[in-house]
């Protein structure tokens, strides 16, 4: 995950698209496809085109998760893997969630647990990257004269309700109903934002968006089927 975030930003600003393109769609890729997008997109600073970045990060994320999600079991016969190591590798290279448990289930119920397990690791890191970025990201408007930090507060809610669901056993009802409760809040976040962007402004980008985000879904993908090859 790291190392697919800091190929985002290198590559990022080699193809002219600034310093921040890099880091919101290698984290998007790097751990839990337009939901990470969102999150880090609000622990960066105000800059021209954010929202427009930020909605054609989850367009093309979404889209590449959900080709990885039919392609991906592909490869595991024709690679001969293992369960676990068919759950390691979707797990540890599809964008989001729903296509990482769509694949792995497509292929075997041990596949699918272990993939799904493998993910939301994947997404545990979500809290630290934000963190980090939000730290790091110096927010100049903000401050008038000095730089000032920002921190997304919605992070230590989503540590709190993690740490909870870990802790203790909720009833069935209530998880439902939660995460019933936070796909409308994604769904309202997303359209939010793609009523403020137009289809002009997405077209205006051109091709390097799309050319960086499929090279860090390539990275993260060789990348991790590379070790499970290397450590069978």
């Amino acid at each position: 995950m790291a190392t697919t975030c800091l190929c985002g930003w290198l590559l990022g600003q080699r193809l002219g698209l600034g310093r921040y393109f890099g880091l919101l769609s290698g984290g998007a890729v790097a751990i839990c496809g337009a939901s990470a997008a969102l999150a880090i997109s609000t622990a960066l600073p105000s800059y021209a085109n954010k929202e427009r970045d930020t909605v054609l990060t989850v367009v093309v994320v979404t889209s590449l998760s959900t080709v990885a999600m039919v392609l991906y079991p592909m490869l595991v016969p024709a690679l001969h893997l293992t369960h676990v190591e068919a759950g390691l590798f979707l797990g540890g290279t599809i964008h989001d969630v729903a296509q990482v448990v769509g694949a792995g289930y497509m292929v075997s119920p041990e596949t699918g647990d272990i993939s799904t397990y493998v993910k939301l690791l994947r997404v545990a890191a979500l809290i630290p990257v934000v963190a980090c970025l939000s730290w790091l990201a110096l927010d100049r408007a903000a401050s008038g004269a000095g730089l000032a930090r920002t921190f997304p507060v919605f992070l230590l809610g989503f540590a709190a309700l993690l740490a909870l669901n870990s802790a203790l056993p909720l009833p069935k009802f209530l998880t439902d109903g939660a995460s019933s409760v936070s796909s409308w809040c994604l769904v309202t976040a997303i359209s939010a934002l793609g009523m403020k962007t137009s289809f002009r402004q997405v077209f205006a980008a051109g091709w390097r968006p799309l050319g960086l985000m499929v090279g860090e879904t390539i990275w993260i993908a060789a990348l991790v089927l590379g070790a499970i090859l290397l450590l069978r």
